[in-house]
């Protein structure tokens, strides 16, 4: 198979952008990417634009990649819309990925652009309702509830204010940890006090204010054990990643010298198990096939962007992923491992808590914070010496993990 290469990247700032909408979001995202390829629109053969909620906010239920790239000139091509809830931006990716490996086109484009700040609170948190089977939502949170059997929230550390649904998804997952491995709130909350540390340092972040651990701690409650810095905000933004084969960088005069490898570009959706049958987790399984593709392992990764919706969804992932044991997430995070200058520095970029999490976008800014570390021009964030990097992102819930986990694997 043909080796594909991460040419041009983009990327809006994340945040509350009244003044924005998508086209003019994914313009930007888009034209940064193509001049940072060194390349014209023109050059595209293929593109696959990511969005979760447009339809919800706005009721553009259908053709928005065709809609948002028109008002840029770019036409003709194919333009493939791709929803898969918070996984939407990595699998815009892997289809990019596979139409180049597949000979249909040598350059090729995923984007993701998402508008979801509302000053309807209702309609904002609702965008989110739709990420699992409406049919039977009632039985699902049952489900979820039972999760956390032996951890009671004590009192005070519910919000009474409206929150995302996917909150006390994470909340049960949490808990489900807690009784399981013994993680504790204190390393939870080192999760979130380390991202938004990272954050301090990246431009494009939605929030850039430090936090302590104790901080973190005393801040409002959202959901027991989650306080509000360990959750992800309500983000617009929009990214953008031009990919190509050896042939289109040489028919474009592509620098070789500033491409990133795509070692590996992995889709994996959930299956039935066992709430403990944590080695079967569909990120687990993703990630296995992922370093099998790649031909690395584990500890050859030097740098990783992982789902952290909530502080808790990074000590699952880099569990899933292999950067830590079972269990050792939380002692991990708490020991400063995964912290820049760590043993395995994990969203360097400030993370979804901080950096923000606008949807279709979040996968490709993770794509956009590690090639960006492979090529060593992250500034004060690089970790030094970066060579491999790998990315989680997932989406929806079904059952008692998420509908679907994306695992990229980037080389330089």
């Amino acid at each position: 198979m043909e080796d594909i290469y991460v040419v041009g990247i983009g990327m809006t700032p994340f945040g509350r952008l009244l003044d924005k909408d998508i086209k003019t979001l994914t313009r930007e995202a888009v034209s940064a990417a193509l001049a940072d390829a060194g390349i014209e629109a023109s050059a595209l053969e293929a593109a696959y634009f990511s969005n979760a909620t447009q339809g919800h906010m706005e009721a553009q239920h259908m053709v928005r990649g065709q809609i948002a790239l028109r008002s840029m000139g770019i036409e003709q091509i194919p333009i493939v819309n791709v929803e898969n809830a918070c996984a939407s931006g990595s699998s815009a990716l892997n289809l990019a990925v596979n139409v180049l490996k597949a000979g249909e086109a040598d350059i090729a484009l995923a984007v993701g652009a998402e508008k979801m700040f509302s000053k309807d609170r209702a309609l904002m948190f609702g965008a989110f309702d739709s990420a699992w089977d409406v049919s039977d939502k009632d039985e699902i949170s049952k489900n979820l509830m039972a999760l956390g059997e032996g951890i009671v929230p004590p009192p005070g550390t519910m919000s009474d204010k409206p929150y995302s649904v996917f909150m006390d998804v994470y909340a049960a997952f949490s808990r489900l940890h807690m009784a399981t491995f013994g993680t504790t709130q204190r390393q939870i909350a080192a999760v979130a006090a380390k991202n938004h540390q990272h954050s301090v340092e990246n431009p494009l972040s939605q929030y850039r204010v430090p936090y302590t651990i104790d901080e973190v701690l005393a801040a409002p409650p959202i959901t027991y054990p989650l306080t509000l810095p360990m959750c992800s905000p309500v983000s617009d933004g929009g990214a953008a990643v031009v990919l190509a084969t050896a042939a289109g960088m040489k028919r474009h005069g592509i620098d070789p010298s500033r491409a990133i490898r795509v070692l590996a570009s992995v889709v994996q959706t959930g299956s039935d198990r066992d709430k403990t049958d944590f080695t079967n987790h569909c990120t687990a399984r993703a990630a296995r096939r992922a370093y099998e593709k790649a031909g690395v392992g584990p500890a050859d990764i030097s740098v990783a962007e992982v789902h952290d919706a909530t502080a808790m969804g990074e000590i699952i992932q880099i569990e899933n992923l292999g950067l830590c044991a079972l269990g050792e997430g939380g002692p991990a995070s708490e020991r400063g491992e995964t912290t820049l200058g760590g043993r395995v520095p994990v969203n360097p970029s400030g993370g979804l808590e901080s950096k923000g999490h606008p949807v279709g976008a979040t996968g490709l800014a993770q794509i956009y914070e590690l090639a960006a570390q492979l090529r060593g021009e992250a500034g004060p964030r690089q970790v030094e010496g970066a060579r491999l990097a790998i990315a989680e992102n997932g989406g929806g819930l079904q059952g008692i993990e998420e509908a679907v986990a994306c695992v990229t694997i980037l080389g330089k």
